[in-house]
């Protein structure tokens, strides 16, 4: 007797980070046997974004049971369907971690139009669009007509209320099981104990431009200049050499500079439990899941009034210039006894639910199903 074949087409072209774990927890909710997942390392992003269509259009059998078709926005949905027609039956479901349209280049000229136009393709290609936020919904919408009149000698219109309506903001499901809940008075220390400890910092993020590592070196500077006593982490992924603004921060900071590089899942874990506050210095941010997670493990975090922040934090926690971000982390750094009250009370009301896996990775598998019931009758 044959196996029933999937019915779910997972399509993966950066099969890292934030997608990776996307796709994780949804195969972890559906049953053995649903969905067939085609994917590719997560490396070369460009030319994942240029090629992976022409790839997947030959792996993908030809003989096959799939209903559903869904695939972060990395692929050119549009290039797909057209090379393998006997997909364009599926309800096909783009998912956006990140947009293209305001994705910020050091200069104009650098921007290739490309990739935000094959995203623009995708969405009319496909029968649902799924954003992370409502940030990123809002900022791919309101950025298509501008995008598009960049072309000089003819104006294409009205695709915006084409893709409007297929759109639905869904937040990224984190999976909190798999880390250590925020700690309370840990490892034998009295709550007078940690009133006395200096603020531990934390900084988790890519070591690229978007996430502003200058604002970043130029506050702890700052910090270090004025005396204050505090300790920091700057850790996340380095894809490349290390930023120009961080060359010199070691010699700088010296001994308040506690780890620097990527740390190990565990040594990480870690960190993030002995930490008091994680920061976001980012230009370019659509949901912010090493933010969440710190902030899960008992970090207090501090990220700018602006992007996907708004949406998530309390207006307590962001702040407007830089300025504000070394004024508040002096003032906290200075106080740690009335930081850590006001931390307590941010946990005391902030909901984790909404982000969830728990929560989320059924809407997901709703969507799945409707669409498979759809297809069915």
């Amino acid at each position: 007797m044959s196996c029933a074949k999937p019915h779910i087409l997972i399509i993966e072209p950066f099969y890292g980070g934030s997608h990776k774990q996307l796709i994780s927890a949804l195969i972890e909710g559906l049953n053995h046997g649903d969905s067939e997942i085609y994917s590719l390392p997560a490396k070369k992003w460009h030319w994942r974004a240029r090629t992976s269509a022409l790839h997947f259009a030959q792996l993908i059998p030809r003989d096959h049971a799939f209903r559903v078709l869904f695939a972060s926005s990395v692929l050119s949905l549009a290039e797909l369907i057209g090379l393998r027609p006997d997909l364009a039956a599926c309800r096909k479901i783009v998912y956006f971690h990140e947009n293209q349209l305001i994705y910020p280049v050091r200069e104009v000229k650098q921007r290739d139009c490309q990739y935000g136009f094959n995203e623009i393709l995708s969405c009319l290609a496909a029968d649902m669009v799924l954003f992370n936020s409502q940030f990123n919904c809002n900022s791919f919408l309101d950025n298509v007509q501008p995008f598009l009149n960049m072309q000089p000698d003819f104006k294409i219109k009205h695709i915006r209320e084409q893709i409007e309506k297929k759109c639905q903001v869904l937040y990224f499901p984190v999976n909190f099981e798999r880390f250590p809940n925020r700690r309370v008075c840990a490892m034998g220390e009295t709550a007078e104990d940690l009133d006395e400890k200096c603020i531990h910092l934390i900084w988790p993020h890519r070591w690229e431009h978007d996430k502003n590592p200058k604002l970043l070196g130029d506050t702890l500077c700052e910090l270090h200049e004025r005396q204050v006593d505090f300790k920091v982490t700057i850790c996340g992924e380095s894809y490349q050499e290390i930023p120009e603004e961080f060359e010199h921060i070691q010699e700088k900071l010296g001994s308040k500079l506690v780890n620097f590089g990527h740390l190990e899942r565990e040594e990480y874990l870690k960190t993030l439990l002995t930490g008091d506050i994680v920061i976001s210095t980012a230009d370019h941010e659509f949901f912010g899941v090493a933010m969440l997670e710190a902030t899960f493990c008992g970090n207090y975090p501090i990220a700018p009034n602006k992007l996907v922040y708004p949406e998530i934090y309390p207006k307590e926690n962001l702040y407007n210039t830089s300025n504000a971000l070394t004024k508040k982390l002096y003032n906290f750094c200075r106080m740690p006894r009335v930081f850590r009250k006001q931390r307590d009370q941010f946990f005391e009301n902030f909901n984790f639910d909404r982000f969830s896996a728990k929560e989320l990775v059924p809407k997901y598998l709703d969507i799945f199903n409707k669409h498979i019931a759809d297809q069915q009758s």
